[in-house]
């Protein structure tokens, strides 16, 4: 059987929402998305790990097509600020080393290696699997689409059955080949024998189970642009290669190649080999071989798009993906320079993205996964309203406040759990008896209200040098979450207070949350010191 042509530079498979005004395919090709760019308002994937992957493969694009990859000549960020002055992507391009950019010259010299089926080169695939794996047990369409049924995940979106699988579209396809990449699972996939090596067992993928946040501006143009940073003085793109640019196949039996710079880190660190298997019309997938890439040892290189937790032995690792949990919450430290040796360290994204923009939103994307097994559970896809970081920076007022509005819409989200915890325990006098069936019914009614409240002050701040000047009332604050706190629990409690068992336990329970309107300094003095005394 001949292999099929699905060049994913002019073939549509990445579907765009368009700019108000504009029309044109539900889907486009890489050419078309770069030609386009300011006419596309957004890209509309509902997978938000493929969406994060795809713009992560975007980024490294741009910054070829841009000449934006290297740090020289001239000052990166006014180099920048000519691309935005100029307008679309430019077609051509002349490059030092006889490289070609612009979008007609990067994607005439590697048209070759963008096809999704080849029998040397498909795009992000090893066609050596099919000799390296067992072909009676490969991993099947299902494994692919991590949102059907395979292994321990449950199907999301449709039932679906192994005897009669349903082949994906070549860009659902594409799009999973994409998250495999980046959020694929460890543990147990299909036998790849290479050598003397022989096994089944994959690494974490890079991104496994974090939550990442991407700056995105009123148009695709912008928002790719305002997604790069700056790479090291050293970085070279003779050396700092995307996957489909390197002469040769990784080999399998050695450390990962080091990423060398932003385009290697953006697309190169992958612990999954995956190898696509067309149907005989061409237009579907039929089955895939996915299992591991390097049988050395795992390298997650820094990531310029997560927010860096650190440890109390100084040791950083990644924000993960929380589907019960706000975008709002993490705001302090997407917005805010690191106060301290212990507070989180922001996107470096961040420090680049509002020199294209002062009004743009962030949009965290991730998987809530098992970071050590291979369970899938929940997209996390969320948008901030518009914000304006640099500024938000530059003025010393705003940083207290926008800290202190988050960690008071917390408190009183903790203080209600613990209140509903407290008040269930005492009527039914049973510590065995679980109340998350409560505190489950109030979280949901607090957190969305919460969510409101915080934008609303957030909104209201002035930005300027005095913090006095800042329009923030703490005090009134503070009872606003504590009445949003307090509606939620009678809301959920109310039920049993028509006994006077009842009505004790909930009244009792109650003073919790008023304590901490009443002193709310304490109160959040209390709870840091409890978070202090879980760590040690």
């Amino acid at each position: 059987m001949s292999t099929p042509v699905f060049n994913l530079i002019d073939q549509p498979w990445i579907p765009v929402a368009w700019v108000e005004g504009k029309s044109g395919p539900p889907e486009v090709g890489l050419r078309d998305m770069f030609l386009r760019a300011p006419e596309i308002r957004s890209l509309l994937i509902p997978e938000a790990p493929a969406h994060s992957a795809l713009l992560r493969v975007l980024y490294a694009l741009t910054a070829r097509i841009t000449g934006l990859d290297e740090a020289r000549p001239g000052s990166w960020g006014d180099r920048r600020e000519e691309v935005l002055e100029q307008g679309p992507f430019e077609r051509n391009r002349e490059l030092p080393h006889g490289r070609q950019a612009g979008v007609e010259g990067y994607f005439e010299q590697w048209s070759h290696r963008f096809n999704l089926f080849d029998r040397d080169r498909p795009w992000l695939q090893d066609p050596r699997l099919p000799d390296q794996s067992d072909s009676k047990n490969t991993a099947g369409v299902h494994k692919l689409i991590m949102s059907r049924a395979a292994g321990n995940n449950h199907s999301w979106f449709g039932h679906w059955s192994h005897h009669d699988p349903v082949p994906p579209s070549l860009s659902q396809a594409t799009l999973s080949l994409l998250t495999w990449h980046y959020w694929g699972a460890p543990g147990a996939l299909s036998t790849r024998t290479v050598g003397e090596v022989s096994h089944h067992y994959a690494k974490a993928a890079p991104l496994r189970a974090a939550l990442s946040y991407h700056p995105e501006c009123d148009n695709l143009f912008l928002t790719l642009l305002a997604g790069l940073t700056p790479p090291a003085d050293e970085v070279s793109r003779q050396t700092d290669l995307c996957p489909w640019e390197r002469d040769d196949l990784p080999d399998p039996l050695k450390p990962m190649p080091e990423p060398l710079g932003p385009c290697s880190q953006l697309t190169a660190c992958s612990q999954h080999s995956l190898y696509l298997v067309p149907d005989q019309d061409g237009e579907h997938v039929a089955d895939a071989y996915i299992t591991w890439a390097y049988d050395a040892e795992r390298i997650r290189p820094q990531d310029d798009y997560l927010i860096w937790n650190i440890d109390d032995d100084g040791n950083t690792f990644p924000r993960l993906a929380d589907s019960s949990r706000s975008l709002w919450r993490d705001i302090d430290a997407l917005l805010l320079k690191q106060l301290d040796d212990s507070s989180p360290i922001q996107p470096r994204v961040m420090d680049h993205a509002f020199d294209v923009s002062e009004y743009l939103r962030i949009r965290a994307l991730g998987f809530e996964q098992d970071a050590a097994q291979a369970a899938n559970r929940q997209y996390v896809d969320s948008t901030t309203p518009m914000v304006l970081t640099r500024v938000e920076q530059a003025a010393m007022s705003t940083d207290l406040p926008v800290r202190q509005l988050r960690e008071l819409g917390e408190l009183f989200g903790e203080l209600l759990n613990l209140a509903t915890k407290e008040a269930w325990l005492k009527y039914t006098d049973d510590k065995k008896n679980d109340p998350g069936t409560w505190q489950d019914a109030a979280a949901a009614r607090y957190w969305p209200a919460a969510e409101d409240e915080f934008w609303s002050r957030f909104r209201q701040l002035t930005r300027s040098d005095n913090t006095a000047e800042s329009n923030f009332d703490f005090q009134n604050s503070c009872r606003a979450f504590g009445q949003h706190a307090l509606e939620a629990y009678e809301t959920v409690t109310g039920s049993v207070t028509r006994t006077a068992r009842g009505a004790k336990a909930v009244a009792g329970a109650r003073a919790i949350i008023l304590a901490a309107v009443k002193d709310p300094l304490k109160a959040m003095e209390r709870a840091k010191k409890k978070k202090a005394a879980k760590k040690s």
